[in-house]
C-alpha cells in the first residue's frame, strides 16, 4: 500500500505468513483418514452381508435340491414332423430309472431335464430347445408331481447346396441335396454328385438313422459310383459302382468305431496308347465283397494345423474268403499324427503311416486294391504315386509300405494370427511288393532298410476346410525306379504326412 505523493509504502507484508488456503482446496489429514476408515467399515459390512446372504442362499438351494419331486409326464411342443414314438424312444430310457419305486427329488429332476434337452439338441432335428417345469395337470398325481415341457423349433427338412472345392490335389464342382427327418425319426437321406479333375464324376446316395436311444450309434446304407483318371501315373482310368452298409458308434474325439460291408464292381479301362503290358493285363472288370473295421481317434486342437493333440486311424479289411468276389486279401492300414508346441509360435509335428496287403490266393493282388505312395500329401519331393514298383512310366502300386514325416511349423514373425505359416520338413518312406518266398518279417526288414528320403522348406496356408502347401524340396535318397520332383511342389488336401 502506498500514500499520496511521496510513493512511500505505509506498510509491507513480510514472512512468515499465515496459511490462508481454503479447506475445500486441501482437506486436513485427519479428515482423509476418517473418510477411509468409514469407507472400509461400510465395505466390510457389505461384504459380510453378501457372504451371509450367499451362504444362506446356498443352504436354501441345497435343502431344496433334496425336496421330494417326481416327474409325471414329459411333453415336447413344436415337434410337428417328429414321431411321438421316436421321442419316446429317446426320452423313456432317461426317465425310466426315476420311476415310482425310486426316490426322486429336485436335483434328480433338474439333471433329467438337462439330459433330455441335450439329447434333443444332438438329434440334429431342432434349431432350438428350451425347457420349463410345470406343476402336473393330472389330478391323480400327488402335489409333488411335475411335468417337463420342452419347447422346440424344428429345422427345415430340405437342403440343397452347390459348391466348388479344392482338396487332395484335385478340383471339383459338386451338388448336394439332403432331406432331414425323413420319416420323423431323425433319419437323413443325402445324395451328391460331383465333377472333378482326377475323380471325373461321382455319385453317392446315403440313408442313415440312429439305432440307440443315446444317439451314439448310427446305421447307414448307401450306393455309390465314381470314375477316376489315373493317366498321370498309370495310363488308365477306373470306374466303380457299389453298395455299402455300416454301423458307426462313438465320436471321433473320444474314439469312433465303424463296421462296414461293401460290394463293388471295378473296371480298369480307357487305356492310353502308351500303357505298359502290366497295366494292360490289369484291364477289365473285377468285383470285391468285403468286411471292414475302422477305428478313429482325434483330439487335436486343430485338424488342419494342430499345435497339440493326437490323431490315429486304424483300418482292417477282409475281402473274399467266402464273401464272394474276385478280390481275396487281408488289408491293414494305420495313420498316426502327433503335434506338440515346443516354443511360443513353434510346433513340432510327427506323422507315421503304414499298410500291408496280404493276398489270400496264389494269384497276384489286383491293381485297384494296391497302395500308392508319393506326392505332396505323403512323401514330398516325390511325384504323385512315384514310389514303388513300375513298368515303364506306369506305377503298379505295392502291397507293403511305410512313411514317416517330421515337420517344424512356425508363425510368421509378429504375425502369429495369420493363417500363413512356415515349415521345415523331413520325409521318408518306401513301397514294395511282398515276396511270398520270404517270411513276412524279412519283407518288413527289407522295406524299412531301404527308404527314400526328402527334405525341404515351404509355406503352409490354412484354407478351411483344407490345407495348402507350397514347398521347395530335394530328394536326398531315392531308388532308381522312384519318380522324384526337385524344386517347387504344391499340395492341397486334408491330411498331410
Amino acid at each position: 500500500m502506498t500514500s499520496g505523493g511521496d510513493d512511500k509504502p505505509l506498510w509491507t507484508l513480510k514472512p512468515p505468513l499465515q496459511n490462508s488456503s481454503s479447506p475445500l482446496d486441501q482437506e486436513p489429514v485427519e479428515v482423509q483418514k476418517l473418510r477411509r476408515w468409514q469407507e472400509e467399515r461400510v465395505a466390510k459390512k457389505l461384504r459380510s452381508d453378501y457372504e451371509s446372504a450367499t451362504l444362506h442362499l446356498a443352504d436354501l438351494i441345497n435343502a431344496s435340491l433334496l425336496a421330494p419331486l417326481r416327474i409325471a409326464s414329459v411333453r415336447v411342443e413344436g415337434a410337428h414332423k417328429t414321431r411321438p414314438s421316436f421321442l419316446g424312444f429317446l426320452i423313456n430310457p432317461i426317465i425310466s430309472p426315476n420311476s415310482e419305486e425310486h426316490p426322486q427329488d429336485v436335483q434328480t429332476v433338474l439333471h433329467t431335464t438337462r439330459r433330455i434337452s441335450d439329447l434333443l439338441q444332438r438329434a440334429d432335428i431342432f434349431h432350438s430347445v428350451s425347457a420349463r417345469i410345470e406343476r402336473s395337470k393330472d389330478e391323480l398325481f400327488p402335489a409333488d408331481a411335475v411335468d417337463l415341457v420342452f419347447k422346440a423349433r424344428e429345422k427345415g427338412r430340405f437342403y440343397l447346396k452347390t459348391s466348388t472345392e479344392l482338396g487332395n490335389n484335385e478340383g471339383s464342382a459338386s451338388a448336394i441335396g439332403r432331406i432331414r427327418n425323413v420319416f420323423g425319426g431323425a433319419e437323413t437321406f443325402e445324395a451328391s454328385m460331383s465333377l472333378g479333375t482326377t475323380t471325373r464324376k461321382s455319385f453317392n446316395a446315403l440313408f442313415s438313422l440312429p439305432i440307440t436311444p443315446d444317439l451314439s450309434t448310427y446305421a447307414e446304407i448307401g450306393a455309390f459310383g465314381l470314375s477316376r483318371d489315373y493317366s498321370t501315373f498309370a495310363s488308365c482310368s477306373e470306374s466303380l459302382r457299389g453298395v455299402k452298409a455300416l454301423v458307426r458308434h462313438g465320436e471321433v474325439s473320444t474314439g469312433s468305431h465303424e463296421l462296414a460291408y461293401q460290394a463293388v464292381l471295378r473296371n480298369i479301362g480307357s487305356l492310353l496308347p502308351t500303357a505298359s503290358i502290366s497295366i494292360r493285363e490289369c484291364a477289365g472288370q473285377t468285383s470285391k465283397s468285403s468286411l471292414s473295421y475302422t477305428y478313429t481317434f482325434d483330439n487335436r486342437d486343430d485338424r488342419i494345423i494342430g499345435t497339440r493333440g493326437f490323431h490315429t486311424k486304424f483300418f482292417q479289411e477282409l475281402a473274399g474268403l467266402g464273401l464272394g468276389g474276385d478280390a481275396s486279401y487281408f488289408k491293414a492300414e494305420t495313420e498316426n499324427h502327433v503335434s506338440r508346441s515346443v516354443l511360443p509360435g513353434v510346433t513340432v509335428a510327427l506323422s507315421a503311416c503304414s499298410g500291408v496287403l496280404w493276398g489270400l490266393l496264389p494269384a497276384p493282388s489286383l491293381f485297384p486294391d494296391r497302395f500308392q505312395l508319393g506326392g505332396p500329401l505323403s512323401v514330398r519331393s516325390m511325384r504323385f504315386a512315384g514310389l514303388g514298383p513300375r513298368d515303364g512310366s506306369d506305377s503298379l502300386g505295392g502291397e507293403l509300405y511305410w512313411s514317416a514325416g517330421l515337420s517344424v511349423i512356425s508363425d510368421i514373425p509378429r504375425k502369429g494370427h495369420w493363417p500363413l505359416k512356415t515349415h521345415v520338413f523331413l520325409n521318408a518312406g518306401r513301397l514294395d511288393e511282398i515276396d511270398k518266398s520270404r517270411t513276412f518279417a524279412e519283407n518288413i526288414q527289407n522295406t524299412i532298410s531301404k527308404p527314400s528320403i526328402s527334405a525341404g522348406v515351404g509355406l503352409v496356408y490354412k484354407f478351411d476346410p483344407v490345407r495348402m502347401e507350397v514347398n521347395f524340396g530335394l530328394p536326398l535318397v531315392a531308388s532308381k525306379s522312384d519318380g522324384t520332383r526337385k524344386g517347387i511342389q504344391v499340395g492341397i488336401g486334408l491330411e498331410f504326412l
